[in-house]
C-alpha cells in the first residue's frame, strides 16, 4: 500500500474507548446533506468545486468502474435489497435495475425525493423510508445489503453497533457491499481541508459558501474488515488505487 494514501487506524489518545462526538454534529450533519442534496451529484460527477483535472477525473471514473463491477457481481436478480443512506440514487437506480424489491432508506427527504425522480418508473420497486440510521433498527430481512458513503459518517464509538445493525438485516449467505473514501485530498471539494489523521470532523461548504461540521472518518481497509468480521459481517474490504476502499461479501 502506498504510504502516501496510507489511512491510519483510528486510534485515541491513551487507548482510551473512542468519545461520541454528540447529537448536535449529527444533527448538523443531517442539515448538511439536506441542504446539499440539490449539489450532490457534481461532487460524483466532479464538476465545478470537484474538479481536480482530467487525471483525476480520469482516475476517478475507472475507479468507479471498479466498484461497480463489485456491485455487478452481487446476486441481486430477483432480490430483496436493503440500500442504507440511499442519498440521490446514484447506487438505487442499478440496483433497482436488477433486484426484485429495494427497501431505500434517508433521513434527508431532500435526497428521497432526488432518488425518486432520478428512478423513474424503476421507483415502482423501490419503497422509500426516512429514518435516522442512528436509531433505525431492522424488522425484517434481506438478501442484500448496500451502503454508499455512508460508513465514514458514523462515528468511531457507533461503528460496531451500526455493523451490528447491518449483521441483522441480513438473511442467512446474503450479500453485502459497501464502498467509501479513501484519505485522498483530490477526492473532496476544493475548498474543503481533510480532517487531521486523529481527528474525525470535518468542515464542509456548500456552492453558496455555507459551512457545515460532519463525521468523517478514513478507515483503513484492514482495520475496517477486522471491525466487520468482529461484528458479524463477514466481508473482504478491499482498496482501488487511489479514491475507494469497498466491502464485499465473499463470491
Amino acid at each position: 500500500m502506498d504510504e502516501g494514501h496510507r489511512a491510519p487506524e483510528p486510534r485515541p489518545a491513551g487507548g482510551a474507548a473512542p468519545s461520541d462526538p454528540g447529537e448536535g454534529l449529527l444533527a448538523e450533519q443531517l442539515t448538511y446533506y439536506r441542504a446539499r442534496a440539490p449539489e450532490y451529484d457534481a461532487w460524483f460527477r466532479r464538476e465545478g468545486r470537484h474538479d481536480r483535472g482530467p487525471e483525476a477525473t480520469a482516475a476517478w471514473f475507472r475507479e468507479v468502474d471498479t466498484v461497480r463491477a463489485a456491485l455487478d457481481a452481487l446476486p441481486l436478480e430477483g432480490a430483496e435489497v436493503l440500500e442504507l443512506a440511499a442519498g440521490t440514487g446514484l447506487w438505487t437506480e442499478p440496483i433497482a435495475a436488477r433486484a426484485r424489491h429495494v427497501t431505500a432508506i434517508d433521513a434527508a427527504p431532500e435526497m428521497i425525493r432526488a432518488n425518486r425522480a432520478r428512478l423513474g418508473l424503476l421507483a415502482e420497486r423501490v419503497t422509500y423510508q426516512q429514518a435516522d440510521l442512528f436509531a433505525w433498527e431492522p424488522d425484517r430481512t434481506w438478501d442484500a445489503v448496500v451502503f454508499a458513503f455512508w460508513i465514514s459518517h458514523v462515528p468511531q464509538a457507533r461503528l460496531d453497533g451500526f455493523l451490528r445493525t447491518v449483521a441483522r438485516a441480513l438473511r442467512p449467505q446474503g450479500s453485502v457491499l459497501f464502498v467509501d473514501a479513501l484519505r485522498e485530498p483530490s477526492a473532496t471539494a476544493r475548498d474543503d481541508a481533510l480532517p487531521a489523521p486523529d481527528e474525525e470532523v470535518m468542515t464542509r461548504h456548500l456552492d453558496d459558501g455555507s459551512a457545515y461540521r460532519i463525521v468523517k472518518n478514513y478507515w483503513d481497509p484492514q482495520a475496517l474488515e477486522r471491525r466487520c468480521v468482529a461484528a458479524g459481517l463477514p466481508v473482504t474490504v478491499h482498496r482501488t488505487p487511489r479514491y475507494f476502499l469497498y466491502g464485499v461479501t465473499p463470491s
